[in-house]
């Protein structure tokens, strides 16, 4: 042992991270110059009851051994593998079937380390590492334990229809073998297909936390393995049910996550239909540039629906006159094929005299007054 213990600067021990996840793996360095007793070769600590090295969380521990990064560094550095604790969430598992961490410990014979550890954790628990660099002299570094709340989204607001989409999951506790590449399954499903399919996800990699699956959106086709049934239009929506959940979230809960995507070309909110030829036609549809008081006419116009999808909509005609004053409000709903064109209107009656403006209007419906093209004005003028 050096006669002279290493200098306590800031923190001799650093981990990786403050913060980790049940199934982290920890990266272990420590600064100990002291301890590089041979600037030719490659030390070790841990190894002798001067310089024991101790890596715990709650209610476990192992001792263990780092090495050096190389001859004449005095840097030390290794590993440890969390493994959860599998009676957390009991026969349920982590994601509904039965899949669990392993939350094994390794058998140490004196010591463990550098890259062989394994130690138990749980969703509200602390990793520490202590150094004991000197007779009675002991630093420390440690971080935390909790489990993380995960997030699921599709990669693109819209997937044409015959096409994959793509669905990724970030949840770091679903992490349970940094060694490999986990995998659970998922729900999605559609308009066309309530029952939807189960999809699985892949961990884009080793210790990723990060999952993605793929899904064929086939209009021809019924449901079956990674392939979705979809009609053009159809929103398409994932769930992902999270069961490790962070404080103050107990162990039993879970949380239901959604996200939703659109199967088929997607238009802008007021290019879905299209609003044209606005005019004033008499009772035989013949176009009128004067209108009399007390003549029946019709505001018409041709609107088209620009979707490869049916469209109910409400066809709306607002007129006032020339103070800004409503005079008249109606309307005539129903629904449009796709690429079809309807010819529109609404009469009305004036019965004074003056200048007056039609404004026609086409929305998805009159209870949801959600526009589905600008709206377009017509003069009357009444003598």
């Amino acid at each position: 042992m050096p006669q002279n213990a290493f200098s306590i600067s800031s923190s001799p021990i650093q981990l990786n991270k403050k913060i980790f996840s049940w199934t982290d793996r920890v990266y272990i360095t420590i600064y100990a110059p002291d301890f590089n007793s041979d600037p030719n070769i490659v030390d070790e600590i841990g190894v002798t009851t001067d310089d024991q090295i101790t890596v715990s969380t709650s209610g476990h521990s192992i001792p263990y051994r780092l090495v050096e990064t190389g001859p004449n560094t005095g840097i030390f550095s290794g590993y440890v593998t969390l493994t959860g604790d599998p009676t957390l969430k009991g026969s349920t598992g982590v994601d509904g079937d039965g899949t669990n961490p392993t939350g094994i410990q390794s058998t140490c014979n004196p010591t463990c380390g550098p890259t062989n550890g394994f130690l138990p954790s749980s969703n509200n628990d602390g990793v520490t590492v202590s150094f004991e660099y000197n007779r009675n002299q002991v630093v420390t570094g440690s971080g935390t334990i909790q489990w993380n709340q995960g997030s699921i989204q599709w990669l693109q607001p819209n997937y044409p229809v015959n096409s994959q989409a793509i669905l990724q999951i970030t949840d770091p506790d679903m992490n349970l073998n940094p060694d490999a590449i986990d995998k659970f399954d998922t729900s999605v499903w559609s308009d066309s297909d309530s029952s939807g399919i189960k999809v699985s996800m892949t961990e884009t990699g080793p210790d990723t936390g990060i999952f993605q699956g793929a899904v064929t959106l086939t209009t021809d086709l019924s449901s079956s393995g990674s392939r979705l049934h979809v009609s053009s239009g159809d929103t398409v929506t994932a769930e992902y049910t999270d069961r490790t959940l962070p404080l103050p979230h107990s162990a039993s809960d879970q949380l239901r996550l959604t996200a939703t995507t659109t199967a088929g070309t997607v238009l802008a909110p007021l290019e879905q239909a299209a609003l044209s030829n606005a005019r004033i036609v008499d009772s035989t549809g013949k176009s009128l540039n004067q209108v009399r008081v007390n003549q029946q006419i019709q505001v018409v116009s041709d609107v088209t629906n620009q979707q490869t999808r049916d469209q109910p909509f409400a066809y709306l005609v607002q007129i006032q006159d020339s103070n800004g004053i409503t005079v008249s409000l109606s309307w005539i709903t129903g629904s449009m094929a796709p690429g079809q064109t309807l010819n529109l209107g609404q009469s009305w009656l004036p019965t004074t005299a003056g200048t007056y403006t039609a404004q026609i209007f086409v929305w998805q419906s009159i209870s949801s007054p959600n526009a589905l093209s600008p709206s377009l004005p017509v003069r009357i003028q009444v003598g």
